[in-house]
């Protein structure tokens, strides 16, 4: 089972996103701020990284880049999930390495979809 981890501050949407996984049969860890990102990697190993741009701290973009430019985690994809679904910003998504941009509200098809493209099980 692939193992998702979901970087996101609102409990809300932390509940929609993950049950949306869990009940595509995927396995979710959480992480609700840029510190307990590195954390959850380190001990999970996620296959997947859906990250919420505005966090408290660190923004999604910073957390995505520095993940990029690490070696040990510039393999995982990383799906930004956000309000902010600009052109600008899924511009700066991409240049930033991240591979995939869902605007919230988050769409259930949208979302495995773009998990399957990303990831198998």
């Amino acid at each position: 089972m692939s193992t998702v981890l979901v970087v996101e501050d609102g409990l809300t949407d932390m509940k929609i996103i993950s049950s949306y996984l869990k009940q595509a049969g995927y396995s979710v860890i959480m992480a609700t701020s840029s510190e307990e990102v590195q954390v959850k990697i380190d001990r999970n190993k996620p296959d997947i990284i859906f990250l919420d741009v505005i966090l408290p701290g660190k923004s999604g973009f910073e957390i995505c880049r520095e993940l990029k430019n690490n070696p040990s985690t510039s393999k995982i994809p990383i799906v930004f999930c956000s309000t902010k679904h600009s052109d600008v910003d899924k511009i700066w998504g991409t240049m930033l390495g991240a591979e995939g941009y869902l605007a919230k509200p988050i769409n259930k098809e949208e979302l495995v979809i773009t998990l399957r493209r990303l990831i198998s099980k």
